[in-house]
């Protein structure tokens, strides 16, 4: 058993294709195939259920594959630690943010962050809170940027600032000259919302809930900008962080004025990370930075 056949092993499990693993893995269909059966040699038992497409994994083999996760891990650990002893402001920093907070922080950031780390290459990736907290358990992200709470216990989530909502009507709904809104105000209201598997619509859920409005049941969201879209031809109104607002885009954007809706950002990394000096470094910087510019009032 060696490393490279645990990687296999993974790639199988991941794609459920002989054909696929390989081509991920950078070999051909037999040489992964073959070590494989190695594999099942060495060890004893059969890893695959072969009479079936997809690929499947055996009980055991998705327990053995479980560990093989571990091992890799790491693996990778290890050769952090040694990267990191040398210079952790070298290396790659692998770094997660969810869709509706990458495209409206990343450009404040990210020019700040260069420039304070000039030999830290940065991966960014943009995915749902549920995929972020995966890759940062299995070790595929170093660290990610989420809205809080994180019920992780292996996680440490550091607290970056505070994001108001705000309710967001075209110009040609009835509020819209309104300056700000009460809670009060959304009674018995109809709010479009994002899609499943967004954590902004868990917590616009919590504020219909607490203001005794609810969600259009004709219409989700794949994204903010489709929201923004939506309610800008006047076809009903939502909740937007207020990082996500624009000007001259049809819209009026009204501020609470009590009991602010919010939300709160933070860096979270596993508590186990070799980097964490650098990424307690990082938030440090990030929550450091002057966002009121990009938060304009409507």
């Amino acid at each position: 058993m060696n490393i490279r056949d645990l990687k296999y092993l993974i790639a199988l499990m991941e794609h459920q294709h002989f054909g696929k693993a390989a081509e991920a893995c950078f070999v051909s269909q037999p040489a992964l195939s073959m070590q494989i059966k190695k594999l099942e040699a060495s060890l004893g038992v059969t890893l695959l259920e072969r009479s079936n497409k997809p690929v499947m994994l055996t009980d055991i083999g998705k327990k053995l594959c479980e560990h093989a996760h571990q091992i890799l891990y790491q693996v990778d650990e290890m050769y952090e630690l040694a990267k990191n002893e040398k210079d952790p402001y070298s290396s790659e920093l692998k770094l997660g943010v969810i869709p509706t907070l990458a495209p409206y922080l990343l450009p404040h950031i990210m020019p700040v962050l260069a420039k304070k780390f000039p030999r830290l290459l940065f991966y960014l990736v943009e995915e749902q809170t549920h995929v972020l907290v995966e890759k940062l358990k299995s070790g595929k992200l170093d660290a990610a940027l989420l809205a809080l709470p994180v019920n992780e216990s292996n996680f440490h989530c550091e607290s970056l600032f505070k994001e108001e909502f705000l309710l967001a009507v075209s110009h040609a709904h009835p509020l819209a000259k309104r300056k700000t809104i009460s809670q009060a105000d959304l009674k018995d209201k109809t709010l479009l919302l994002l899609e499943e598997g967004h954590c902004l619509r868990d917590q616009a859920l919590d504020i219909c809930f607490q203001v005794k409005a609810s969600e259009s049941v004709s219409f989700r969201a794949t994204s903010l900008e489709t929201l923004r879209h939506m309610v800008a031809m006047d076809t009903g109104m939502t909740l937007i962080p207020r990082l996500a607002q624009k000007k001259n885009d049809g819209i009026s954007y009204l501020s609470f004025v009590k009991h602010k809706p919010s939300r709160e950002i933070a860096l979270c990394w596993r508590k186990s990370s070799v980097k964490v000096d650098l990424l307690k470094e990082l938030a440090e910087l990030v929550s450091e930075i002057d966002l009121s510019g990009s938060m304009p009032r409507a």
